[in-house]
């Protein structure tokens, strides 16, 4: 692509190519300070932005340093005149509102430059149009950490403190990142803003989702974090996780995840638990592509998180109250109370941690098939948060329940990965005790690093009985669903429109499907 381009005292454009990373040199390079040592380096945008992972000889701790291209005493006076002068020149007309966001943005750069009368060769002006680009469009600073796919949460702690990460090969690690105080509540203002949310002095503590999907969590000034402003911006995958990468990762079997898929198409209430990153979100999200096409299902959720790929959908989220206007929060309790008149086959809840929760077990009660998520980190811990404050489900209503998956974050060796702990059926309670009885499913063997099934399950035995199969009835349709999880990924299917295709396929055709597990992409050629 060309791009129009101004030399000193031309009076119109010039034409020069643009940047390209794959024949023009790079940008930046890694200059890797003394007393580190390299691990691994990777382009997060090629040519133009660059990670290095390092070792602390001393300390022996791993750290993460972004590079960016270095700019002269010259550059960097082109650039901010043209910050300053771009916020006068940047608005916008009709064509302009729905054209390329970017190409809006060089282009009234580029007559800028023209005005200005300077002659910029193809490196400056690839350099300066990188920051243009990166802040007023991308995230200032952050950019390169929101953009790079192996980050998952972005940390800072406060004004000059080193900005933490959680990277999934390298876990925890600090960043060469630092902000000052002006700089830190600037950024802070425009995260909010781009979530659709107000902070300051008066209101300095935000719970949002940035339009990438990310979970932001922001306080704001010195009021209630002494370090300065403070945020964590939990990633989230552009696409979800699908049941075949949970089985490729090892978090569920092929026999826990038939189990599911039996359990969703016969309507069973399912809880995830378990404590912080467990994986319970992604778990939600993941089983629900075993519910049955055409069904009609409503999600409520405070922050955006669960993706479905399913048409008669209604995704709900919460709302706060808008600041200078006459309107009223809507919470979870609200939307769920809304859900049940809807009609729905389905209904997911984000988690529950308030009022809601009683609702959701009216829910479950009177038919309706909930799945949901809740931090506990066992069945026990979870019944007992239900039963009390701020809960309050009583517990002939937490019976409803028909399935508990218990989930964590442990260690392989050096590894962090998600393990379902248990899978748990809720029997009913106990007439002489009071007390609730389960059953165990499933059981996770650290040692082996498998799960084992127990030989009993409630909802196979009511499978049975509804549909008036025998043993060997559902047996085979077990193992049916079965092979096709484990064709799915022996073949590479993970894309969750692919595999939500598949098992809708599976509901409206099995036979179809049986006959193509050599090759299940051939079902939609």
């Amino acid at each position: 692509m060309h791009l129009p381009f101004f030399g000193k005292g031309s009076g119109g454009p010039e034409t020069v190519q643009e940047y390209d990373p794959g024949t023009d040199p790079a940008l930046v390079e890694a200059e890797i300070p003394n007393g580190l040592d390299p691990v691994e380096q990777y382009w997060v945008e090629e040519g133009r932005s660059l990670v290095a992972i390092v070792r602390d000889r001393q300390s022996g701790q791993a750290e993460y340093h972004l590079f960016e291209p270095v700019l002269s005493k010259f550059e960097y006076e082109i650039l901010e005149r043209l910050y300053e002068d771009l916020r006068d020149v940047l608005i916008l007309s009709e064509e302009e509102m729905i054209a390329d966001r970017r190409r809006v943005l060089l282009s009234r750069t580029h007559a800028l430059i023209g005005e200005y009368g300077v002659s910029l060769d193809r490196r400056t002006l690839a350099k300066v149009e990188y920051y243009l680009v990166r802040d007023f469009l991308g995230w200032s600073r952050l950019d390169g950490l929101m953009k790079d796919p192996d980050i998952e949460d972005i940390s800072c702690d406060g004004v000059g403190v080193p900005v933490f990460l959680y990277h999934r090969r390298h876990k925890n690690i600090r960043t060469n990142l630092v902000f000052a105080e002006e700089e830190l509540d600037s950024l802070a203002i425009s995260l909010a803003q781009r979530s659709g949310k107000h902070v300051s002095v008066g209101s300095p503590v935000v719970d949002a989702t940035l339009p990438d999907g990310s979970r932001l969590q922001l306080t704001f000034g010195r009021e209630v974090s002494t370090r300065g402003t403070s945020f964590t911006v939990r990633k989230f995958r552009a696409e979800p996780f699908t049941p075949i990468e949970l089985l490729d990762l090892g978090t569920f079997s092929a026999e826990e995840l038939a189990y599911f898929w039996t359990a969703i198409e016969n309507n069973k209430s399912l809880l995830f638990i378990g404590g912080t990153a467990s994986g319970k979100t992604s778990s939600l999200n993941a089983v629900s592509l075993f519910i049955p096409p055409l069904a009609k299902v409503i999600s409520i959720e405070d922050t955006r998180e669960i993706t479905l790929f399913h048409e008669n959908w209604v995704a709900s989220v919460t709302r706060d109250t808008l600041s200078g206007e006459e309107s009223s929060s809507i919470s979870m309790f609200d939307l769920l109370k809304a859900a049940m008149r809807q009609r729905p086959e389905y209904i997911l809840v984000g988690e529950v941690r308030g009022e809601e929760a009683q609702t959701l077990f009216q829910a479950m009660n009177t038919g309706h098939t909930t799945f949901s998520t809740m931090h506990a980190g066992t069945v026990d811990a979870a019944i007992h948060r239900l039963e009390n404050e701020p809960l309050n489900v009583p517990r002939n209503m937490v019976q409803a329940l028909d399935i508990v998956s218990v989930q964590a974050l442990i260690y392989r060796g050096t590894e962090r990965v998600r393990r379902c702990q248990e899978i748990v059926e809720i029997a009913g309670v106990d007439p002489g005790t009071g007390n609730l009885r389960v059953n165990t499913v499933f059981a996770y063997d650290p040692v082996r690093d498998t799960m084992e099934y127990t030989g009993r399950s409630l909802v196979y035995t009511r499978v049975i009985e509804t549909r008036g199969w025998d043993t060997g009835r559902l047996e085979a349709d077990i193992m049916e669903r079965i092979r096709v999880l484990e064709a799915m990924k022996a073949q590479g299917i993970v894309d969750y429109r692919r595999v939500s295709r598949i098992v809708q396929a599976f509901a409206t055709n099995r036979t179809a499907v049986l006959d193509h597990l050599d090759n299940l992409s051939g079902l939609f050629p």
